[in-house]
């Protein structure tokens, strides 16, 4: 057996599950989990009769750099939604989702040879970048998103002696959980730090179409092409179809950037066996085509966002979010920071489930970044939303008053 597997975590939802195993939530309520990030919007028609009709392509074998046309389709989106020309050939790659690409990202650009190879991961964040760290042989640092810089990772807190040992860096923006926008000038920083250092950057973006303000977030490619970097040197951005077309069953994304990164990851995937089958691909070429189901999407999100976060902006400490679909709300004082104990008790009174947030990071230096927060993740109907705000008003009012 891989000795590395015993590094692994248990997963957040594992962790809350046995956390809350003795609970029993009254029965006259009807459940609503705010807990899990999975998009419950309806997949757009038009994407599933693709997908049928695609249905014949099972009997072939699909190619691991995927059909040029959905490559084209990709590349096309990009330079659509962030003004980038990439290579469809050379600088694309059709992956299984982000989740798994992500994973597999680290495989191939880490060497565990080399001494203190570390990765580095903002602090709370996807658990899925630490498992691949670990499992590609390198250790893990972590770098606090602060809140009072908008939740941004605090890049100078690293010193140059750790440096030295990063050999990849996860960006994730818009960021789980805290909804940031990484701006402009934390990318230049951190370009900086690639070329001085060597490290790659994979940046996480696949809650990019769910934003809030007058402008979509700023994307990878983007900041580098604005900074003059059009050899994306050193960096790969990951993106998905599951939160922007609300077909996270589809298991569709793709990556894109350096070209020096992109073969070899290319090379792995055609002996890890992660072709993605001709019928996704033909709903994936549909899908990264069409906009006006995206922006329908994203007014469903707005709606929602704008009834809640005035109503739980009552009781606790949240504002609306750059971009996401999630709420990072900090809980009353009251609860002294035990944010475990805070949402416990919301299930156990009002039937809402909600994640702690210390489950999505780790502790730094006798500090868990994640302490005092959870997560709520507004993917229900409206109506759904809008009751599960109204149950942790009365809860929370009732704890100030208790």
């Amino acid at each position: 057996m891989n000795p590395l597997l015993a590094r692994l975590h248990p997963y957040p939802f594992e962790r809350w599950r046995e956390l809350t195993a003795d609970i029993v939530p009254p029965a006259h309520l009807a459940p609503i989990n705010l807990g899990i990030g999975e998009p419950r919007h309806a997949t757009p028609a038009f994407i599933e009769r693709a997908l049928v009709q695609a249905l014949p392509l099972l009997a072939s074998y699909p190619a691991t750099a995927g059909e040029p046309a959905l490559r084209e389709a990709c590349a096309g989106w990009l330079q659509r939604r962030y003004g980038v020309a990439v290579d469809p050939a050379r600088e694309l790659l059709p992956v299984n989702g982000s989740r798994e690409a992500l994973f597999a990202f680290a495989q191939v650009v880490v060497d565990p040879t080399r001494t203190g190879a570390t990765v580095l991961c903002p602090n709370p964040f996807y658990q899925i970048y630490e498992g691949a760290a670990l499992l590609a042989g390198a250790r893990t640092a972590f770098v606090a998103c602060d809140p009072g810089r908008n939740f941004a990772a605090d890049w100078a807190a690293v010193d140059e002696a750790s440096w030295r040992h990063v050999q990849l860096v996860y960006v994730c923006s818009p960021g789980n959980p805290t909804g940031a926008v990484m701006p402009l000038g934390e990318w230049q920083r951190l370009f900086e730090l690639s070329d001085r250092h060597g490290f790659v950057i994979a940046s996480d973006e696949c809650y990019s179409e769910i934003w809030f303000g007058a402008q979509p977030p700023l994307g990878s490619l983007q900041a580098a092409s604005l900074l003059g970097r059009r050899d994306w040197r050193n960096l790969v951005a990951f993106t998905s179809l599951s939160k922007r077309s609300n077909v996270p069953g589809l298991r569709s994304g793709f990556v894109a950037g350096d070209a020096r990164l992109v073969a070899p990851f290319l090379r792995y995937r055609t002996y890890h066996g992660s072709a993605m089958s001709g019928p996704v691909q033909r709903a994936s070429i549909a899908a990264w085509g069409d906009e006006a189901h995206v922006e329908a999407n994203r007014a469903l999100y707005r709606t929602k966002f704008e009834r809640v976060t005035p109503r739980l902006a009552s009781v606790l400490d949240v504002k609306l979010p750059d971009a996401s679909f999630y709420l990072w709300a900090a809980v009353p004082e009251r609860c002294a920071g035990d944010e475990i104990g805070y949402a416990r008790g919301l299930l156990a009174r009002c039937n809402v489930n909600v994640l702690p947030g210390r489950l999505l990071a780790r502790e730094v230096d006798g500090r868990n970044p994640g302490a005092g927060r959870i997560r709520l993740a507004l993917v229900a109907s409206p109506e759904e939303c809008l009751e599960a705000a109204e149950r942790i008003v009365t809860y929370t009012e009732g704890l100030e008053h208790g």
